[in-house]
């Protein structure tokens, strides 16, 4: 007997500590892409999954660059370079020495990278949901981004991306339009390993905040209610996502 739409919207324990498990796996993943190329067929599921993100007055803001050319990648790389040397010089002494010994793209090496962009003009200049946050079409994108990432961890596949590089520069190494905004420069291929944790974690760039720390209640600013059963409920499962590491 074949299930029902209404049964198969809803999931089962094991199907929930999948979701769980792919959130805390994820990584942005920079130096160590291996050559393997990826199939159509693994690739096409990655991008449906992002085609599904959800979006302001269901505009579908984003288009999808696929980048193989080894030319084209070049250039797209020459502008991180420019971009990080200046932002290294932006850095205290101390930060500035460990993040020029940080790995912070995989542009060259991924067998492909996609830039995912925002087209604000799709769909007339009226909205629904963007008349008021007129930057809901760019969120829209970044939710595109985001289902990309986790589908993409589930096929084995690492992401990493690289934000160091102006805008204007993307722009013309790609051909984009000056009217379509680049969200996400993407770096992807299969990868020798996935770290335990996010690299500027364990390089000491910083380290993750307690949830517990960054909970108001009903208004900004206001005291965190540290007897509030939520707030109890985070604290004692501090090692909740370990379960899935």
């Amino acid at each position: 007997m074949m299930e029902s739409h209404q049964e198969s919207i809803f999931f089962n324990a094991s199907e929930r500590e999948a979701l769980y498990k792919t959130i805390f796996n994820r990584r942005d993943v920079r130096g160590q892409f291996k050559p393997e190329p990826i199939a159509d067929e693994v690739l096409s599921r990655v991008l449906y999954a992002a085609h599904h993100a959800p979006s302001v007055g269901f505009m579908q803001p984003w288009n999808f660059i696929i980048v193989r050319d080894q030319d084209v990648k070049q250039r797209v790389h020459e502008g991180f370079i420019k971009a990080n040397k200046a932002a290294a010089d932006l850095f205290e002494p101390d930060k500035s020495n460990l993040y020029r010994s940080l790995k912070l793209e995989g542009i060259l090496e991924s067998p492909i990278n996609i830039c995912i962009t925002c087209d604000r003009t799709r769909t007339g200049p009226v909205v629904i949901g963007r008349t008021a946050i007129k930057t809901m079409d760019l969120y829209s994108s970044v939710c595109a981004v985001q289902n990309f990432w986790l589908a993409a961890r589930t096929e084995g596949l690492g992401v990493g991306w690289v934000s160091i590089i102006k805008q204007k520069e993307l722009q013309q190494a790609l051909g984009i339009p000056e009217h379509i905004v680049p969200i996400a420069y993407l770096c992807v291929g299969y990868v020798s390993h996935f770290n335990k944790e996010p690299e500027l974690q364990s390089a000491g760039w910083l380290e993750r905040m307690p949830l517990s720390d960054l909970l108001y209640f009903d208004q900004w600013g206001e005291d965190r209610n540290q007897q509030d059963s939520l707030t109890q409920q985070i604290i004692a499962d501090q090692g909740f996502p370990s379960d899935f590491i």
